[in-house]
């Protein structure tokens, strides 16, 4: 007599949705669990500049609708990418609990020396930039020995830096005190109105959702394998899929306009390169090792005096750079180039952006939000045809709001650090 076989019964397909919905569902209560233990431990990240950049552009856009327009927000992006390159340099010195002072003025410096070298002296406009940033590495390096070997307090050495390095500025350009750079060449047009194609932007826009999916996968496996507490694949999937579509959101819509411009996205490039270096590398590890507690990096090994090199000379080579893309986006090079608020700006654009006045915590990405933040309170106010008194006291406001929040989170880390 023969057995009856038997079936196992077929899944249903409402329960494998039904299944894939609770999947999703704790997948999102990890995320949010996890985002609040870090506010509350007081990791605020970029919460608070992002909300103040959501109040910022909410105001200006119910004054005056032309805030949010393609074209001017395309305006802002190059505007944005000058000062910006110069404080991702401030990110370096901050995040190791000194300071460059000096900055504004090294900017002004590279300009006036891309102008002398290109126009005055006939060289090749690339041959003039590498001498100019390569100066500016010099003096980040002398900041750096006057701090190793003397013990001489950065916030001096810079402060001398910034009016020796002015003189030279106005040395270099002599009487006529300023230069107009070719119009119509490239690098002129790189500064004012080189955009990157619609497709390429696109394309672009998918990287940074595609990296921290790979990157998180990867960094999952390993703690799994550590049997350490790892993120679920849901959570990292929502997050890719979340920036990604903001991204191609905002991407499109620039392309309403005149499109990405390539000077902007030179500066992303940067403060991308700069956050895996801050993040993934030995080096930044010890940035941050350094910024956190001198005494304990030397005593675990890391030589402290290098670090500190490695952070004014990066910080003086952008400078120069953030000079030399200030010069291609006003086509010309003066005394006036890099004094007024570039100086004041590039510091404020770091610590609005989140990077900690302490040492010790910060990151690139805090200077692309904070020169965010400055320049569209300039764009506004600029719309609104106020005065520019009123963009200096509601940047300061900000910048002392970004110190007092700064202040905060640290205490209330270090409390729940003891609880």
């Amino acid at each position: 007599m023969s057995k009856e076989t038997r079936h196992a019964p077929e899944p249903s397909p409402l329960l494998d949705r039904s299944d894939v919905r609770v999947k999703h569902a704790a997948g999102m209560r990890d995320t949010l669990g996890a985002f609040v233990d870090r506010v509350r431990s007081g990791d605020l990240g970029s919460l608070p500049v992002i909300v103040g950049l959501v109040i910022i552009w909410t105001v200006f856009t119910s004054l005056n609708p032309v805030f949010l327009s393609a074209n001017n927000l395309v305006n802002l992006l190059f505007d944005c990418s000058t000062v910006g390159v110069i404080s991702l340099g401030i990110v370096c010195v901050l995040l190791v609990g000194e300071i460059d002072l000096s900055v504004g003025s090294m900017s002004g410096f590279a300009s006036a020396l891309v102008g002398t070298l290109w126009v005055n002296e006939g060289w090749p406009v690339l041959p003039a930039i590498v001498v100019a940033i390569a100066v500016g590495a010099v003096i980040g390096a002398i900041y750096a020995l006057l701090l190793n070997r003397l013990g001489m307090p950065s916030f001096v050495s810079t402060l001398a830096g910034l009016l020796a390095i002015l003189g030279m500025q106005l040395y270099v350009l002599g009487t006529s005190g300023s230069i107009n750079l070719p119009y119509g060449s490239t690098m002129v047009n790189f500064g004012q109105l080189m955009i990157i194609p619609a497709l390429v932007s696109h394309i672009l826009a998918l990287l940074p959702g595609a990296a921290i999916l790979l990157i998180g996968l990867r960094t999952r496996e390993r703690r799994r394998a550590a049997r350490l507490s790892a993120p679920s694949v849901t959570s990292l999937l929502m997050r890719s899929a979340a920036i990604t579509v903001f991204l191609e959101i905002v991407v499109a819509y620039l392309n309403q306009g005149r499109g990405v411009p390539l000077m902007f996205g030179v500066f992303l490039g940067l403060a991308v390169a700069m956050d895996y270096a801050l993040t993934r590398t030995r080096w930044g590890r010890s940035m941050n090792a350094v910024g956190g507690n001198r005494e304990a990096a030397r005593r675990a090994g890391i030589k402290v005096g290098a670090i500190y090199t490695s952070a004014f000379v990066l910080c003086a080579s952008l400078a120069a750079l953030g000079g030399v893309l200030t010069a291609a986006r006003l086509a010309s090079a003066s005394q006036q180039a890099g004094s007024g608020d570039v100086n004041l700006n590039a510091i404020a654009a770091a610590v609005i952006g989140g990077t900690s006045l302490f040492g010790g915590r910060g990151s690139a990405y805090s200077a692309v939000l904070g020169i965010i933040v400055i320049q569209s309170i300039a764009s506004g106010l600029t719309l609104l045809n106020l005065s520019s008194s009123l963009r200096f006291m509601i940047t300061g406001a900000v910048l002392a709001i970004a110190v007092i929040v700064d202040s905060l989170a640290r205490q209330s880390r270090v409390s729940h650090g003891r609880a």
